[in-house]
């Protein structure tokens, strides 16, 4: 690792730059095909069948015309069939757009037209659901007698190393969501770049991210190129994922901060994480107390990983071996040069403060059909002819140790439980609704430390604004991470001596004031009660009523993540997260909650259960 003038390049290192995801993935297949390759819902499937049956996909792909630089959409449930089109595509030689069936149909719209696809690949359940567009439909289940037909032998990838890999789709400042083109020699680097960090030696994964977001390729593709067993964790599942590592025996995890620390609140997920042997944790700032937090019981390796979409997955790695007061972002992965730099692309005095400039070969193409986007966050690096530079817009130092330590953003983006946001697509999807005049977006901690969205509205006539109607619009257009948990009504916003929006000014949100109920409507009945408590504890209010809505108080996924764990402890009962959108009401969470502690209950205790479920039924 060299750092000379605020520039540190790690060692450069050969690696297949014309190979591809696909035939490493045919490689490790053939090394060990009675192997499992792939875990869902307890159902396996060895690396022999897992490539079968991704060849016979990849073979009817390309009799429909997939090849090189041909995009098809991916839109499948978290299943064996998401992993197994996501290979396919790659064999056929195309790339894969990851589009997510829980998105709005509004946003599912845009990204299938802006991208311009031509096929698309899902099942028949989702087919129904996608919106209409001139692409080529798929479908997994609905010609799966023909896919069967094809051959099971490899179809020799003939994608190279500057094809596309993969297209993400990330949050856009200007309104509009942008495409990231990432081809197979980035992706073939990264994986290189990960067997020197974390070892290519074999393991159990958990994978929990979802497929739009491309840490899911270290989880799902890395993993199947070295070897291990990859168990697929349900979508929206979060509170099995202690059960799931104790069951599996996983030894590998990655998740954002915001979930390690809602994992490390709850006793039971706090000693299921002890059983792992390595812990990758990204996305947003690692807080030092979190991991003073997880290594009360866990002892094996953490490491602190950054890196945006732009430069393919991680492209700085931690490792976390002792406790300081913040949490470096550590050095380079292999191939991987980081500059801390001023406006005019010059080095910045070694200790200060500039902006965050990553090179090397983890730098992706650019933005799919945005070339004047692409040439304002791509440039040519100064420093080493021939490279491009990818400005990431944060902020960065390097510290003695030659460490790199995060130090915020330099404009309007954010991260939420690890989803990158620009808050100017809110702004403008805002500022679009009748009656709004502008609309400011912000992050800000709850009582819980979790960041949340919060609106800040002035309305055009200065009419008061229907909150619960904004908020039901942009759940329409936005993915839910990008719906702010609040929205404030003001006269006007705070401004700079220079006329600017004075963000810093903005007013300070009394999070206890948020209860929807009136006097006298308090939780009747134990089961409302404990309920309330654990409400009031997740989202860092100090009242809540009986007709309170969890997401008109700031309700979000990792809240609900708290909320049944504690209702796992004190009643006994499997609570899905998704029965907050099934029962966003407590009282009518209570009641539902009452009726699952019955129908799982033990003989032994039914009849005490019972009783007490009639006393509170008698309350209401």
């Amino acid at each position: 690792m060299l750092i000379e003038s605020n520039c540190l390049k790690s060692p450069e290192a050969s690696y297949s730059r014309e190979g591809n995801i696909a035939r490493l993935f045919e490689d490790q297949a053939a090394r060990t095909p009675n192997a499992i390759a792939t875990v869902w819902e307890d159902q396996p499937l060895t690396y022999r069948e897992l490539d079968v049956r991704s060849n016979r996909l990849a073979h009817y792909l390309q009799s429909a015309g997939v090849g090189p630089e041909t995009l098809v959409g991916l839109a499948v449930d978290r299943s064996h069939e998401m992993l197994i089109a996501m290979l396919a595509i790659l064999k056929s030689g195309g790339a894969y757009l990851p589009i997510d069936p829980a998105y709005p149909s509004a946003r599912i719209s845009l990204v299938i037209e802006d991208s311009h696809l031509g096929f698309i690949l899902t099942t028949e359940r989702i087919r129904t659901a996608l919106p209409a567009s001139p692409a080529r439909v798929i479908s997994l289940d609905g010609d799966a007698k023909a896919i069967a037909a094809q051959s099971p032998d490899s179809t020799h990838s003939p994608a190279a190393g500057n094809n596309l890999a993969y297209v993400i789709y990330t949050s856009g400042s200007t309104g509009k969501p942008k495409g990231v083109m990432v081809e197979h020699r980035n992706v073939v680097n990264f994986f290189a770049g990960m067997d020197q960090i974390i070892g290519a030696d074999s393991g159990i994964w958990l994978a929990v991210t979802s497929i739009s977001f491309d840490i899911s390729v270290l989880e799902l593709l890395w993993t199947l190129t070295r070897g291990f067993k990859v168990v697929i964790h349900g979508e929206g599942n979060s509170d099995k994922i202690p059960a799931e590592i104790i069951q599996h025996g996983a030894t590998h995890l990655q998740m954002t901060p915001s979930l390690l620390r809602a994992l490390v609140s709850d006793p039971q997920s706090l000693e299921a994480l002890g059983k792992l042997k390595k812990i990758l944790v990204g996305g947003e700032a690692l807080p030092a107390s979190l991991v003073a937090s997880l290594r009360q019981s866990f002892t094996g390796e953490i490491y602190n990983m950054y890196g945006p979409t732009e430069t393919a997955i991680w492209s700085t790695v931690y490792r976390v071996q002792d406790l300081r007061n913040s949490i470096p972002i550590g050095k380079p992965i292999l191939n991987t040069q980081v500059y801390v730099l001023d406006s005019q692309l010059q080095p910045v005095p070694s200790g200060e403060i500039g902006n965050l400039l990553i090179g090397g070969d983890g730098v992706v193409r650019g933005y799919l059909d945005r070339p004047d986007l692409t040439a304002e966050r791509f440039v040519n690096d100064p420093f080493r002819q021939g490279g491009r530079l990818y400005r990431t817009g944060d902020l960065a130092r390097f510290l003695a140790d030659g460490n790199l330590e995060f130090m915020g953003r330099a404009d309007f983006q954010v991260k939420i439980r690890g989803f990158r946001i620009e808050l100017g697509e809110i702004e403008a999807t805002l500022e679009r609704q009748p009656g709004v005049g502008q609309a400011v977006v912000v992050a800000r901690e709850d009582g819980q430390a979790d960041k949340i969205l919060v609106a800040f509205i002035v309305s055009k006539a200065g009419n008061p604004v229907n909150a619960d109607l904004l908020r039901s619009t942009l759940e329409a257009a936005l993915p839910s991470y990008m719906v702010p948990s609040h929205f404030i009504q003001l006269e006007k916003l705070p401004l700079t001596a220079n006329g600017k929006i004075d963000r810093n000014a903005l007013p300070a949100i009394l999070l206890q004031t948020n209860s929807s109920a009136g006097a006298g409507d308090n939780p009747r009945g134990e089961f409302e009660q404990v309920l309330a408590k654990a409400w009031a504890e997740a989202l860092g209010l100090k009242q809540i009523r009986r007709q309170d809505n969890f997401f008109r108080l700031g309700g979000h996924s990792l809240a609900a993540l708290k909320i049944s764990f504690k209702c796992q402890q004190e009643f006994h009962v499997d609570f899905p997260l998704q029965m907050f959108a099934q029962y966003p009401v407590l009282s009518e969470q209570a009641k539902r909650i009452e009726e699952l502690a019955v129908e799982q209950a033990d003989a032994s205790v039914l009849e005490s259960l019972l009783a007490e479920v009639i006393k509170n039924r008698e309350l209401v």
